[in-house]
């Protein structure tokens, strides 16, 4: 007996042998059906060999329980304890099963096929697992059957007499036996029918493959043909209710449960499309209709059951347009669509644990080497084998994939589909989840021989596979390209320049011989800078292939690195900072606005990096901005090299800006996309507007130095109007500005006037002068009297043109007024001047608000460019920025006086604060601010694309993808992306017409 509060060696003995409950374990021992091998070691020795000893030795319990009579059970724990193979075999089986536990529990004499095993047995085929079924001659009789060879097949499996790939080959072959009784069954039930149809059923996807999980559908193609003399008609009719009966059969749920499901929903027109076709129905819809994907799901496809040579012929006659599908005009752009469709549908809450379709999922593998087969396999037939492994190792052999890379993934393959098998082995349950209880995760860690530490060890193990299969699954398709144009060691198997030229078309390349070109004078020779490059390169080539134009990716990274190339920190800084190459790579595919800065001055791509020395892409301030330039002149030599300087500072943040922005736009695959598109346009529209007020801070001292030393003969002051006051612009907007000056004492009005406007001519001319950095463009037009007015007024000519002569344009216009370069103390009074003007005493009279509606009917009908479509013109479409803005102006004109949030020149802040007084709705404002917001990414997204300003979205379609791609849709969307666009112009047209018309 144990004393108190000592446990007994028993327990101790347990615990040391896996079990997790030693308690339940004792007492299961001491019944009566385990006393005479109860203090057998050899029991205890083989329970802790499973993967769960607790469950193992739940389920040997029961099958004893279930044995008819005494003679039965001592015959079952004789044969237990003297024969090692069943044993092992017997308990591996109850140790990873639940549901076949259950199964010999219901039928316990079943054990006994797992007594004996002849050669023959190890590896049977589907010809073994007919004479398995043999029996079955209905849905019941068929089940009990199917599930005593599975268990024949989860023995081999959990005891490593079989490996993962032959453990799925002989779940598909039984899969195949067993679809061939279901057909019996079917035919013996309706002899009429059989008589009168060929029916022959294809196996498809993971079956046709012949590497079938443990719990799946299984997926089937059906051709049916009438036998000699009958009539089409109703041979094809006999044929569908065959087919149908089968599926039955097989899913059904019975007494014994059932066995898969059979899914003939890849067939042409899906389950809106017949059963059951002839052979030239099938081929007449894959010559006409069929998707890209109905071309890769056809690699699998495996005649199986019925009629196989009708099932041959279907094969081969369709073999030849699979081998055609990459040649499809849309085959890039399908195969991406198919790429996100699976991502997108996994529901949030389980993609960190979704083995099949998750990021370094089996999906993965599967997609990236069906992809490769498709490109390839046209030429080389010793690529088409249905079955991923063997695929995986016909590509490595052929040079289509490197021999580690090969080995790398067939081993993280190997071990998902393990831990799939086991994961689905437990219940038989169709999942690809991995389990989050602990208990589930020691099993699953226990059967794949993790047994220091199973869940630790499981989940590392599982991480480094995926991350193993994420890494090469971008790495596939691009390593191969560089050691077709590399020098690479002899001997060493390369793919053909041909091959290598069908990869980059497949992957979108518009121009397969110039990336060849580009990617040779890359990565060929010796050198360190060429291995580096084609360390780099694979990577690169993927992230430009993700983006709406990799050939000007390519080719931009070229011209970089031609220019940096020799500079020792170049490569490094992409090699060894983890942002820097993927941030590149965005930058020069995204469009031509970020690369053509670059390319003036290759050195900025330092910005790019993760580490201080060029500063990142965070947008610097202005006083920062201002405090350089105004060194920079300082240091110069005369007013033209001074303004040079302040313009490669300008260009310099200009790629700053631009690249942040790309980069919050796009994502990484570190950090997705920025969420907040208000705030990426805050963003670009504050840095855009700090840089131009800098500049002209720079260019205004250079001007007065040069002219004038330190003082010029009249206070200067620049006024910044439009977008530029209001803190908006975007890559491609001029300076609005008003110059405002006044003499110095002493100093004659003539002389401070001629000062002023040769110091403005100075300014736009040395600001507009031909040069490598792009130029800044002055634009006063919105001063009084407009293009007839003086150019530059004193503070006293301002006050008494707006005293007697402002119109309520120029009111409005004033509400962007705020000054940005030049002396403080003026740009103050002018502000105090006109702020009467803007906010006016009372609001706007009746007449005043009509002239502004009529102004803005007249703005819309008059300058919409001919031949533009108006409701996608981001400028003075419906809902475009205009209808915002003169809204929101309209408020700020009426209501300005009383409510001090209205007094701000930025168009959002002004909306926000309508709406915290109660002028606007909380959803009208959404409205109009979501309007505004999208309608300034879209004028932005077109200067980074074309490199040149737009209002409204380009015609080309790589222009207007990589416009999409910048908005966050994926390729393929871009009717999407127009169809936003209106729905969200038309709302906000709507808002306008009731605030601002009174509609």
């Amino acid at each position: 007996m144990t004393a108190p509060g000592r446990r007994s060696s028993t327990f101790t003995r347990l615990l040391r042998h896996g079990f997790t409950d030693p308690s339940a374990a004792e007492r299961l021992l001491d019944s009566a059906e385990l006393t005479p091998v109860r203090n057998d070691p050899v029991l205890l020795d083989a329970l802790g060999a499973t993967a769960d000893p607790d469950l193992a030795l739940q389920g040997l319990v029961r099958l004893l329980e279930a044995q008819p009579g005494p003679t039965a059970r001592r015959e079952l724990l004789d044969t237990l304890i003297a024969a090692k193979p069943l044993r092992d075999r017997l308990l591996g089986v109850l140790g990873a099963s639940a549901a076949l536990a259950d199964h010999l529990t219901r039928h316990p004499r079943d054990w006994e096929v797992l007594v004996t095993y002849e050669p023959r047995d190890l590896h049977p085929g589907v010809e073994e697992f007919e004479r398995g079924l043999a029996g079955a001659t209905d849905p019941v009789s068929l089940r009990v059957a199917y599930r005593r060879c599975l268990l024949s097949i989860a023995a081999r499996d959990v005891c490593g007499t079989t490996d993962v790939a032959e453990t799925a080959a002989e779940l598909a072959d039984l899969a195949t036996a067993t679809l061939r009784a279901a057909l019996a069954v079917a035919r013996a039930s309706s002899p009429d029918d059989a008589a009168l149809c060929r029916l022959a059923v294809i196996a498809m996807g993971k079956c046709g493959g012949h590497e079938l999980n443990y719990v799946s559908d299984v997926d089937v193609i059906f051709v049916g043909e009438a036998v000699e003399g009958a009539d089409e008609g109703k041979a094809l009719r006999s044929a569908t209710r065959l087919a149908s009966h089968m599926m039955r059969v097989c899913s059904e749920t019975t007494v014994e449960g059932s066995i898969w499901p059979v899914d003939a929903n890849l067939r042409p027109e899906g389950r809106n499309g017949p059963l059951v076709r002839t052979l030239a129905s099938h081929l007449a819809y894959y010559q006409r209709w069929a998707k890209t994907w109905e071309f890769q799901a056809l690699l699998k496809a495996r005649p199986v059951a019925g009629d196989i040579e009708l099932g041959e012929e279907y094969v081969a006659a369709l073999e030849p347009l699979v081998w055609q599908a990459a040649e499809r005009e849309n085959f890039v752009t399908d195969v991406q669509k198919m790429r996100r469709r699976v991502v997108e549908n996994i529901p949030a809450a389980e993609i960190d644990r979704e083995l099949k379709l998750g990021p370094g999922g089996l999906r993965d593998v599967e997609f990236a080497v069906q992809l490769l087969q498709l490109v390839h396999g046209r030429a080389d037939t010793s690529l088409r084998s249905g079955t991923t492994l063997d695929a995986l190792q016909a590509l490595a052999a052929g040079g289509y994939v490197g021999r580690e890379d090969a080995v790398q993934l067939d081993d993280a393959y190997r071990f998902l589909r393990t831990m799939e098998h086991r994961i689905q082995l437990y219940r038989l349950r169709r999942t690809h989840l991995v389990p989050e209880d602990e208990a589930d995760q020691r099993r699953l860690g226990r059967s794949l021989g993790l047994r220091a530490d199973p869940v630790a060890d499981l989940n590392r193990e599982w991480r480094r596979h995926a991350a193993v299969v994420r890494r090469l699954h971008e790495k596939l398709f691009y390593r191969p390209l560089l050691d077709a144009v590399a020098q690479l060691a002899p001997g060493e198997v390369r793919l053909s320049p041909e091959a290598a030229r069908e990869r980059l078309v497949a992957l979108g390349y518009a121009d397969p011989a110039a990336a060849l070109r580009h990617l040779e004078a890359l990565a060929s020779g010796v050198t360190r800078k060429a291995a580096i490059q084609r360390t780099l390169l694979p990577v690169l080539l993927g992230w430009f292939a993700d983006s709406a134009d990799p050939d000007a990716g390519l080719l931009n990274f070229r011209k970089v690195s031609d220019a940096l190339g020799k500079t020792p920190w170049y490569l490094r800084l992409l090699r060894d900072e983890g942002a820097a190459a993927e941030n590149l790579a965005r930058v020069l595919s995204a469009g031509r606005l970020a690369p053509d800065l670059l390319m003036r001055a290759p050195e900025a791509v330092a910005l790019l990096g993760d580490g201080d020395g060029g500063g990142g892409l965070e947008p610097r301030g202005r006083e920062q901005l201002e405090q350089e330039i105004l060194a920079a002149v300082g240091r110069a030599d005369g007013a033209a090299q001074a303004v040079t300087a302040a313009r490669g500072v300008r260009r310099r943040e200009l790629f700053r800006t631009a690249a942040a922005d790309i980069v919050g736009s796009y994502g990484t695959e570190t950090q997705p996309a920025e969420a907040d598109q208000g705030a990426l346009v805050d963003r670009v529209g504050g840095a855009v507007s700090d840089l131009t007020a800098a500049t002209l801070a720079g260019t205004l001292r250079a001007v007065v130095r040069d002219g004038w030393g330190d003082t010029l003969p009249t206070r200067f002051a620049v006024i910044g109007m439009g977008r530029f006051g209001g803190h908006e612009l975007g890559y491609g907007s001029d300076a609005d500005v008003l110059f405002v000056h006044e003499p110095r004492e002493g100093v004659a009005e003539r002389e401070a006037s001629d000062a002023a406007n040769k110091v403005v001519s100075e300014m736009r001319r040395l600001l507009q002068l031909p040069s490598a950095d792009p130029p800044l463009l002055i634009d006063a037009d919105l001063r009084p009297e407009g293009k007839t007015g003086p150019l530059v007024r004193t503070l006293k000519s301002y006050e008494a043109y707006y005293r007697r002569w402002s119109l309520v344009w120029e009111s409005q216009a004033l509400l962007r007024a705020e000054p940005v370069a030049g002396d403080e103390e003026l740009g103050r009074r002018f502000v105090e001047l006109i702020d009467p003007l803007r906010y006016p005493a009372g609001g706007l009279g009746d007449d005043a608000v009509r002239e502004i509606r009529r102004l803005k009917a007249r703005m819309e009908s008059e300058r919409l460019p001919r031949g533009a479509d108006p409701k996608l013109h981001t400028k003075l479409g419906p809902g475009g920025l205009s209808d915002v803005e003169w809204t929101v102006q309209l408020l700020q004109l009426q209501h300005g006086r009383a409510e001090s949030g209205l007094r701000t020149t930025r168009t959002r802040q002004a909306l926000a604060a309508a709406r915290e007084a109660g002028l606007i709705s909380a959803e009208d404002a959404s409205i109009l601010d979501e309007a505004w917001v999208l309608a300034t990414r879209v004028r932005n997204a077109v200067m980074l694309v074309r490199g040149r300003a737009g209002d409204t979205f380009p015609s080309g379609g790589r222009e207007v993808a990589a416009v999409g791609r910048y908005l966050g849709y994926a390729d393929g969307h871009v009717g999407d992306m127009l169809d936003a666009y209106r729905r969200t112009a038309r709302r906000a047209r709507g808002v306008v017409e009731a605030l601002f018309y009174g509609a």
